[in-house]
């Protein structure tokens, strides 16, 4: 690919199409890029993992006290 010299066309940036992905994206919340969204993804992950830890360590004690029980 050659040189540009400062100068690059888009023609969704012309049409306006960039600006309406960006206004839909900031009004809910919700990116509309493959990375944004994948960031996104991830770190609602983060927050998830931990208490799906805990929840599976409940369920293993109680299924040992059921168990120790019978």
């Amino acid at each position: 690919m050659g040189r540009k010299f400062g100068f690059s066309f888009s023609a969704k940036r012309a049409v306006g199409i960039s600006a309406a992905k960006g206004r839909i994206a900031r009004a809910s919340g919700i990116p509309t890029t493959r990375s944004g969204l994948r960031n996104k993804v991830g770190r609602s992950a983060g927050c998830v993992i931990p208490l799906a830890f805990a929840a599976l360590a409940l369920i293993g004690l109680a299924t040992a006290a059921v168990t120790a029980s019978a």
